[in-house]
């Protein structure tokens, strides 16, 4: 099933392996999107569908050093090239639209403010990439420290965001993408509001289930006025507690969250499991619910194998598939995995800023190159 054709809204997927976002930190001054990231995504072009980078709707909205934005007419410029590159290479790209919150340092942040969240809280040991030297991201050398203490939104705030979350959209499609995601999981700010535990709030965005799923709805209720709902995905991360994203009933909250998005007829959810060596396996039982309640597509992305892939496909868990760690070594991938081709493996140590190496320069193989 992993190499059949499947419709996503308007487009026909040749396949259904997703290249999900991965943050790489390669954007130029003023986080304009360069030709080499136009080079590494069309290289990647034969993924049924491919997610952005996350890519910061405002200033604001960054953190961490050399991310891509997509809030000035430059940024907006810039990825016009990636995407016409894979347009050229047959490739469809979605642009994955964050806001990061309090995950941020006062160093990215405009006037060098406090970052923002749902509350006041900070989230120990969280820690984000700078460039306190300013050497930029092909010197490849940051900082990770600690981010900064967050202050909480106001409602006039809360506003403004939802409404830089709708100007990035339309940023979106000048730029070429077939589509967005939003960023709703990994502790940022989407998540800050609807998991228990970081959303203190005493007012309508904080306290009960529908509070905490408030800014979720408003954000993709502005975004689908300007896409349209099937040219929206939101990735959530349910079970998970990353950077701080802790919820107490969080299989019930999730199934709520993905409610909303039924009701509002996204064209699908991206679930994000955890992918570290030792993490629980999401219950079968929670994917069985999750499927009853959305009835959109559903995207499943966290250490899958081909083999993992087509059990998922088969029990009807998911519609489409994610491999992101093996994106990056192998920009040829549909053609390995159908092919039971070796892999090759990624260098971490150049996961996150540089230049060519440990990005554009992986080998295809023979059969491999521009096959789909």
């Amino acid at each position: 099933m992993l190499f059949t054709p499947y419709r996503l809204g308007t487009l026909e997927l040749p396949n259904r392996i997703v290249m999900p976002p991965m943050t790489r930190s390669r954007a130029g001054a003023g986080n304009v999107p360069t030709p080499l990231m136009a080079t590494y995504y069309a290289q990647r072009a034969s993924a049924g569908l491919i997610v952005s980078e996350g890519t910061q709707i405002s200033q604001q909205g960054q953190g961490y050093a050399w991310t891509p934005g997509i809030h000035s007419p430059e940024q907006v410029a810039g990825w016009r090239t990636v995407t016409d590159a894979v347009h050229a290479a047959e490739g469809r790209i979605f642009a994955q639209l964050w806001h990061v919150g309090r995950v941020s340092h006062v160093s990215l942040q405009p006037g060098s403010a406090a970052p923002v969240s749902s509350s006041p809280l900070l989230a120990d040991g969280v820690k984000v990439f700078i460039d306190p030297e300013g050497k930029g991201p092909q010197a490849g050398v940051g900082e990770m420290v600690q981010h900064s203490a967050p202050r909480a939104l106001s409602e006039a705030e809360i506003s403004q965001v939802v409404q830089d979350f709708a100007i990035a959209a339309r940023n979106a499609l000048d730029a070429g993408f077939d589509g967005v995601e939003l960023h709703g999981a990994n502790g940022y700010l989407i998540n800050q509001f609807i998991d228990s535990r970081p959303n203190t709030r005493a007012d309508g965005y904080g306290g009960s289930l529908p509070n905490r799923l408030r800014f979720l709805r408003e954000v993709t209720e502005a975004v689908a006025a300007v896409t349209g709902p099937q040219r929206l995905g939101v990735r959530l991360a349910p079970l998970t507690t990353l950077q701080g994203a802790v919820d107490d009933t969080p299989q019930a909250t999730y199934l709520g969250a993905a409610k909303v998005l039924d009701d509002l007829g996204v064209a699908y959810l991206h679930i994000a499991e955890a992918d570290w060596e030792d993490a629980p396996e999401m219950p079968a039982a929670f994917k069985e619910a999750l499927r009853l309640i959305y009835r959109g597509t559903l995207i499943y992305a966290g250490k899958y194998t081909a083999e993992r892939a087509e059990t998922a496909l088969r029990n009807g868990w998911a519609d489409l598939i994610g491999f992101g760690r093996p994106f990056v070594a192998n920009p040829d991938l549909p053609s390995r995995l159908r092919q039971g081709l070796p892999l090759n493996e990624p260098d971490g140590r150049h996961f996150f800023g540089g230049a060519e190496v440990g990005y554009t320069d992986y080998q295809f193989t023979t059969a491999g190159n521009r096959t789909r």
